[in-house]
């Protein structure tokens, strides 16, 4: 007997629902969506707590983009909050605690020197490399400028570099430069965090956004489902529930899960959230403050910044502490470790996928890389466009 079924996807997170749309609505077919968890939406699932305060359970997704085809097909399933993200860095200074924005700016300048010192800065950095730029902590501190050097080793150490040990568990210079890249000091007034053109926050909540997306006659979601237990990878053969299964699979796990962990582990970091409800309309200065200097955690979000949910005399925040990833239970691979033999590692897995010709990997975790959730749109809306030619 044929499976009922054209094409298997394991995920129902950002690439597996757009994938799971597209190639049910425009390409006609009948999809099949294996989800472990117990919801929709991957790791933007948001819910409300106890308190009725709407959280990001596996830790804050703010929506950006310049890409108007991603922004104009996830607009088909939601409405928009305007939000434009800010973040300070929290750190102490003179037996108290200064906030000022991150990416580190000229409006941190100010507030880390005072008014006379950060215009003599601010006049150095824009003939050395322009306004309105970004430019690495890495790549200022080679500045052969003194006073450009004296600021670089400011924002090294109390912006970047304990930060980054949190966050990654090794040296900076450990870290892979695209990692590192994505830590600016920005040359400009602009307090966003992103200056993409189109940001925002689904009106209802990510949720309701892919529940919207996966609702099809042609899809069929299946969840609590872990895929080992319905899929096998036989010599070139794709089986589902031991039989032959001839249409496209798309994976979205981790690579390394897909083939047993044969070769090893592939290294991620994980993280803890510890959510606390306070009595008061709003608890922090803005929606992330990140500590960047001293305590165990790396950042406290508060969603309510985030989502615009009016909700008198209650907020909830969620402190974030990084971790080594080990695979153990309840555990959660978020950032990849890319080195060179890491990549290596993955290559032995994406070679054992390779065998499968109707396999395709897609997502943070199948080809380990990190995305943001509009290039993961924009990746799931290019591979349908190559399955559907």
């Amino acid at each position: 007997m044929d499976h009922p079924f054209d094409c298997l996807i394991i995920g129902a997170g950002m690439a597996g629902a757009v994938c799971a749309r597209e190639l049910a609505e425009r390409g006609g077919q009948r999809v099949l969506v294996l989800e472990r968890r117990d919801h929709v939406g991957g790791n933007a699932y948001d819910c409300f707590d106890e308190a009725g305060v709407l959280i990001h359970r596996y830790g804050p997704h703010i929506f950006h983009t310049n890409d108007r085809r991603v922004f104009a097909f996830l607009s088909r399933f939601t409405d928009w909050r305007n939000y434009e993200h800010q973040v300070v860095a929290n750190i102490p200074a003179d037996g108290g605690r200064l906030e000022m924005p991150v990416p580190f700016n000229l409006i941190s300048m100010e507030k880390a020197f005072g008014k006379e010192r950060a215009d003599s800065l601010s006049r150095r950095l824009i003939a050395a490399y322009g306004a309105e730029k970004k430019v690495t902590i890495l790549e200022l501190r080679k500045n052969a400028d003194p006073e450009i050097a004296a600021l670089a080793d400011y924002v090294y150490e109390h912006v970047f570099v304990h930060y980054t040990m949190k966050q990654w568990g090794q040296r900076p210079e450990e870290i892979d430069p695209n990692t590192t890249a994505r830590v600016p000091v920005f040359l400009s007034e602009d307090c966003r965090y992103f200056q993409d053109a189109c940001q925002g926050m689904p009106q209802e909540g990510y949720t309701p956004m892919f529940e919207r997306m996966l609702d099809h006659p042609d899809i069929t979601v299946e969840l609590g489902v872990d895929a080992a237990s319905r899929v096998t990878l036989d010599d070139g053969q794709v089986l589902l529930d031991g039989r032959p299964f001839a249409g496209t699979v798309i994976y979205t796990g981790a690579a390394d899960e897909l083939f047993g962990c044969r070769y090893g582990r592939l290294p991620y970091r994980t993280l803890n959230f510890e959510f606390e409800t306070h009595p008061v309309d709003f608890w922090q200065s803005h929606g992330t403050v990140n500590y960047t200097v001293d305590q165990d955690y790396t950042r406290i979000t508060e969603f309510k910044y985030l989502t615009g949910q009016e909700l008198p005399g209650l907020t909830t925040t969620m402190k974030e502490y990084s971790a080594a990833y080990t695979g153990g239970a309840g555990e959660v691979p978020y950032y990849a470790i890319i080195n060179e033999e890491n990549n290596a590692l993955y290559a032995r897995y994406r070679a054992e996928a390779d065998r499968f010709p109707r396999l395709h990997l897609l997502g943070r975790l199948a080809e380990y890389k990190y995305y943001n959730m509009d290039a993961i749109a924009a990746r799931a809306l290019a591979l349908c466009d190559d399955l559907l030619k």
